[in-house]
């Protein structure tokens, strides 16, 4: 069976999503060139690996050479101070931009994050129009290479899918995910949809499972194709029963983002 691509490069791919596409995304591609800061472990036959950090320029040129696309799940994944998110998340990025421009890599498929959008309230039922509402350091640099990929679309012709992925665990583990939730199979399933699609563009896809609450309205990613198989129904009964109802006007619960619009300065906390 031919498979629709020679070389696809994954970066983070050690981390919690990383290694699942890692097995997910065999089907479509000859070779998956794996990346990550950490060790990357033994590899199969069809694996290569390279373990650099993304501030490296000159690691990540070499890294995307002779790649036909690239899944770009590296980086800080989480709040962190700020001199990591500058050099993991924003430059990082960048540099992963400018490789894909000076190979000819035509489609970057991202892991952005609801966090991108974070002080939007739930009750908005905003769609991908929405502006930027960032809840962290963290939601900020998932704006700024969601502004990077459009840019690379308008003025390069690189085509990118941004996937603001909302709560990507083995289970859902609070009341909000019983919403947010992500199963690792359908973040495979949306991942592969972006990679196969006939034609992108620029497209923003809000990466949950098919939830009975939908906070927001993907319809503008229809062209993607992606049909979520998972839901969480199967772990409402249990959460509910043992986790207590938060309060409904505390911005934690009206939000987006979540816990995450309650942090303070990361900085401010590495400090103490």
């Amino acid at each position: 069976m031919t498979k629709p691509y020679d070389t696809i490069l994954i970066t983070g791919a050690a981390g919690r999503l990383g290694s699942h596409l890692r097995r997910g995304l065999v089907p479509l591609a000859k070779t998956l060139r794996l990346a990550d800061i950490a060790d990357l472990g033994p590899l199969a036959p069809h694996e290569e690996a390279q373990v650099f950090d993304l501030a490296d320029q000159a690691a990540v040129m070499a890294a995307v050479e002779g790649v036909d696309a690239i899944v770009h799940f590296g980086g800080a994944p989480l709040e962190r101070p700020w001199q990591e998110v500058l050099d993991s998340n924003i430059r990082g990025s960048y540099h992963i931009y400018e490789a894909a421009r000076k190979h000819g890599v035509k489609r970057v498929v991202y892991a952005s994050s609801v966090h991108a959008i974070g002080y939007h309230a739930l009750t908005d039922h905003i769609d991908a129009n929405a502006p930027h509402r960032p809840d962290s350091l963290y939601g900020l640099s998932k704006c700024f290479v969601e502004d990077l990929g459009r840019l690379y679309w308008d003025k390069f012709g690189i085509e990118s899918v941004m996937l603001r992925i909302f709560s990507s665990f083995p289970e859902p583990a609070d009341r909000r995910m019983l919403w947010s939730w992500l199963s690792f199979e359908d973040c495979i399933r949306l991942t592969s949809a972006a990679l196969t699609a006939p034609s992108v563009g620029f497209t923003i896809s809000f990466g949950m499972s098919d939830n009975r609450v939908k906070p927001v309205d993907n319809r503008l990613a229809g062209h993607l194709g992606y049909q979520p198989q998972d839901n969480t129904e199967t772990f409402r009964a249990g959460l509910e029963a043992r986790l207590p109802r938060p309060e409904g006007s505390a911005p934690a619960v009206q939000c987006l983002g979540g816990w995450f619009v309650d942090l303070g300065h990361p900085d401010d906390e590495a400090q103490k």
